[in-house]
């Protein structure tokens, strides 16, 4: 027998090869096309509506008091936004893009709009009720005039035409940009209210990675649900230190975090009251500020786009053809056109939450997204029940952020399997990208913060609006850059083109170059036949 100071044995030839490349993730539960069954299908769904409504009432709390509203006019736009994000995400799934994307409030928006509060010809107005009704009326104006321009985009085939020259390499820092970009929107909400914030992010990470793994059950049930049982575990934990007198002498400041009953939400909202177009009144327009909107609106469809490829696969979908992601911006365009009619205050991009919770569940059904669209509409109408829901303390949504946003990063690095990484084109490309993505955003935002204005300060107000709109959105910035060196840096030649993995999405540059694509992708109702997908 052999002494043990022998050589270890060589190592089998498939353990140095490296893992496959797919086109699709494949370990996922569900599929676009494969509903989980009604009840299980019914809690994911309201599990998406827990996770949206975060930004749905983060928005309003900070505009509303802005524009001179009170509690009660905070309450009716935030069941407004819900009512809107309800219609546009059962619009976008039945003749969208048709992915499993939930369509809500988007934080591109708030610098237009409150460029808008600080116009200045609401100054003279002295009621505060007063006030909010102009604001929003003149938000509402610019809201309609930006939707044009995806709705034009987007269904005239422009957008398709561009996004045809989207490599893998280029989709990188958009995708993951759209998810790590929203970095000051996870840990610094947490650190607000420590011992509600940490908590839920703990037992988050422990419910849905570590006991699944503990328990070796067949049935995925805790990791499935695991914001719904981590939320529901910490907000009654939180709401036993509110009634216990824990914030009784605390700062102000720390009971607006902390406690369960500070939203004003509840008290405020109407049992019931079904949003309506031009409840606010009349729209009013301003050129100044309905080019800063178009500003905001052509950033949120460069967003988009990379929030819909995030969704496309951790639905396990084929890449999403550029005709689909062309159709899905009209009618995201369409949506915008909504909240300017109905009144949000804000327009809408596809939530990168809830990308990031078809990740954490494994679950990417397009039936799941309807039916949390039709809580949405349901919790809108019904006031009281669904501000009761909203009333979540924001420490909590933060902590969700940081998992859920990581989710969507992560599936914007993973195309990075297409890749050469051994190029120097490709670490040039990708390294510069996402730096500037991260560094110019920072610049015009700390800028920004100590001026009071943009980097960009001119006498023509709505033209700084458009320049730091648009750079101080990261996903825009990273996507750009890259989009324009992948796309002019000696890229012809073919060992080139294989570096960017440009060959693996070839068949997907047309809807009919791969035969999952009707299966995913194609309208219901043989609407096909009256819009074909090219």
């Amino acid at each position: 027998m052999a002494g043990g100071g022998g050589a270890a044995p060589a190592p089998k030839q498939d353990e140095l090869q490296p893992h496959p490349v797919k086109d699709q993730l494949s370990n996922v539960s569900y599929c676009i096309t494969s509903p989980p069954p009604w009840p299980e299908a019914i809690l994911l769904g309201f599990q998406h509506y827990l996770v949206m409504l975060g930004t749905a009432v983060i928005i309003p709390t900070a505009l509303v008091p802005q524009m001179g509203g009170g509690n009660d006019e905070k309450a009716k736009v935030v069941q407004t936004i819900l009512f809107v994000s309800g219609l546009n995400t059962l619009l976008q799934t039945f003749f969208g893009t048709r992915l499993p994307a939930v369509m809500g409030a988007s934080y591109t928006f708030v610098v237009p709009t409150i460029s808008i509060i600080l116009a200045g010809r609401y100054s003279d107005i002295v009621d505060p009720h007063e006030k909010f009704l102009h604001i929003m009326r003149g938000t509402q104006g610019a809201l309609i005039v930006a939707s044009a321009l995806q709705i034009v985009v987007g269904f005239s085939g422009l957008w398709r035409n561009i996004v045809r020259f989207l490599s893998p390499l280029a989709a990188v820092p958009l995708v993951a940009l759209a998810g790590f970009g929203l970095y000051e929107l996870g840990f610094p909400g947490v650190a607000k209210c420590i011992e509600i914030g940490l908590p839920q992010l703990v037992l988050l990470i422990i419910l849905s990675q570590y006991i699944p793994h503990a328990m070796h059950s067949e049935k995925a049930v805790v990791d499935r649900f695991a914001v719904l049982f981590s939320v529901t575990i910490v907000w009654v934990y939180a709401f036993l230190l509110t009634v216990g007198g824990a914030y009784k002498h605390a700062p102000p400041k720390t009971q607006l975090h902390c406690r369960t009953d500070q939203s004003g939400l509840v008290g405020a909202a109407p049992w019931i009251r079904v949003p309506y177009p031009f409840q606010w009144g009349a729209p009013t327009f301003d050129a100044g500020e309905a080019f800063a909107m178009m500003a905001a609106s052509f950033v949120a469809l460069v967003e988009s786009t990379g929030s819909f490829i995030a969704v496309s696969r951790y639905a396990s979908a084929t890449p999403v053809p550029p005709s689909v992601l062309s159709r899905g911006i009209g009618w995201q365009g369409l949506g915008i056109l909504l909240d300017g009619l109905f009144g949000t205050a804000t327009g809408s991009s596809v939530s990168v939450e809830n990308a990031g919770l078809l990740g954490l569940t494994h679950v990417g059904s397009r039936r799941v997204v309807q039916i949390s669209a039709g809580f949405m509409i349901f919790f809108s109408i019904l006031g009281k029940f669904g501000a009761v829901f909203a009333s979540i303390p924001a420490p909590i949504v933060a902590a969700l952020y940081c998992l859920l946003f990581a989710y969507v990063g992560s599936v914007g690095l993973s195309f990075l399997q297409f890749c050469n990484l051994n190029s120097f084109r490709t670490k040039f490309i990708l390294g510069f990208s996402v730096f500037m993505g991260l560094s110019v955003p920072q610049y015009f935002n700390e800028y920004t913060s100590v001026a009071g204005y943009g980097p960009v300060h001119t006498g023509a107000r709505w033209f700084n609006d458009i320049i730091n709109v648009i750079f101080s959105s990261k996903p825009f910035v990273a996507g750009f850059v890259a989009f324009f060196l992948d796309n002019t840096l000696h890229k012809h030649d073919n060992a080139t083109r294989k570096d960017r993995g440009h060959h693996w999405w070839d068949r997907f540059r047309s809807f009919k170059g791969d035969n999952r694509n009707e299966e995913f992708y194609s309208l219901p109702f043989n609407l096909n036949k009256f819009f074909p997908s090219v």
